[in-house]
């Protein structure tokens, strides 16, 4: 898809000189691909705290040969 934005032509330069791609198509790509991981990442780490075990639920059960 073809999308017509205005990005800082400067910021352009600094991102390719600090990554391996030789277009800027690639560079944003890349950039969009690396902005929805981190953002996943953090809705998990929202979640840390919020899930409540069973007190007597032992983790270490499943580990147990029979």
């Amino acid at each position: 898809m073809k999308i017509p934005i205005e990005i800082d032509q400067q910021l352009i330069a600094e991102a390719l000189a600090l990554s391996n791609f030789s277009t800027e198509n690639q560079l944003i790509e890349d950039a969009l691909r690396e902005y929805i991981q981190r953002r996943q990442q953090q809705k998990i780490l929202e979640l840390f705290g919020t899930i409540d075990y069973e007190e007597n639920y032992d983790y270490k059960q499943q580990r147990k040969i029979e």
